[in-house]
């Protein structure tokens, strides 16, 4: 459940905002003031929901995070480093923040969200190699791609806040992990960004069965953790990019599906071995980091042939 700070003390606030996202200066400031903080936190990603019944300007230094908005209502522009400014309306999406860019907006009257994202979650989606050097990920747009992939990036939010961030009893670290990666990899579908590289000759050389086997044991015997792509790689002693090329390869699927498919398949032993009386299906499908539970169905019919409800129905 979220963090929730309500005031009319800018003091407070400012102290709020400056320990979210780095040192803040505020000035302009403008009405009678009404402010309330949200924030949920998933590990690598935090969701922030800021309302405003007030007119302000706020800048400040780089804080080392991506930040993706969404205006719900009310009026705000903002840019990035040097770049001029940009008006957003509600119901807009944008990049509002590279981590090594400084920021400014003003605010009048505003109800939007945010999702900080750190970078290394976002390295790790964009499978940027470890123990190379490469460039620093960045978002080199702020408005997205299209429509289309604003809408896709406002209905992940929806879906992680309904899922995850609402329910009281969602509190599994499968989970959280899940959700940030998900977030992480719409983000990067959603707005234009550096992190496309093709494979080297040797990431495709490596890509071979015995790197498989060792992704395979790792995923097998650390399922119930949370862990990710990089770290599979890591244990395969390849980089990411050989990782993925070795499942399409040998398995035509993807390390993470391949994990998804193993922590469903654990999902089953557990309803099929649980009480009906004190177990729930939203239960085992959180413990294993499946999040939603229209979406938990239809991935355990299709590899079941039942629903998980009967399954529990049936088990002793």
């Amino acid at each position: 459940m979220p963090t929730v700070l309500e005031t009319t003390d800018l003091g407070l606030a400012h102290h709020v905002l400056s320990t979210a996202y780095g040192k803040l200066a505020i000035s302009g400031v403008r009405g009678p003031m009404r402010i309330r903080l949200s924030r949920d936190d998933l590990g690598l990603v935090e969701l922030h929901r800021n309302s405003f019944a007030m007119r302000f300007t706020a800048s400040g230094p780089p804080f080392g995070r991506f930040s993706i908005g969404r205006l719900i209502s009310g009026e705000m522009s903002h840019r990035i480093g040097r770049h001029e400014y940009r008006q957003a309306t509600p119901g807009e999406v944008f990049v509002a923040s590279n981590p090594d860019q400084e920021l400014h907006a003003t605010v009048c009257h505003s109800d939007a969200e945010f999702a900080i994202l750190r970078p290394e979650l976002l390295a790790q989606v964009a499978a940027t190699a470890p123990g190379r050097t490469a460039r620093a990920l960045r978002f080199t747009g702020d408005p997205p791609l299209s429509p289309a992939a604003a809408a896709a990036w406002s209905s992940t939010l929806d879906f992680v806040r309904d899922n995850v961030t609402t329910v009281p009893a969602v509190q599994s670290p499968l989970l959280h992990g899940a959700a940030a990666r998900l977030l992480a990899a719409t983000a990067l579908s959603t707005f234009p960004n550096n992190s496309v590289r093709e494979p080297t000759g040797e990431e495709r050389r490596d890509a071979h069965p015995t790197t498989l086997r060792r992704a395979v044991g790792f995923i097998d015997d650390n399922a119930h953790l949370d862990i990710s792509a990089a770290d599979i790689a890591a244990a395969a002693h390849v980089t990411i990019r050989t990782l993925q090329l070795a499942f399409r390869r040998h398995l035509d699927t993807t390390p993470m599906a391949y994990l998804r498919r193993v922590r469903l398949e654990h999902a089953h032993r557990d309803l099929l071995h649980a009480d009906p009386a004190t177990a729930t299906v939203g239960a085992v499908a959180a413990r294993w980091g499946i999040m939603g539970h229209s979406r938990f169905t239809s991935q355990y019919r299709a590899a079941f042939g039942v629903t998980p409800s009967s399954t529990l129905k049936r088990s002793r």
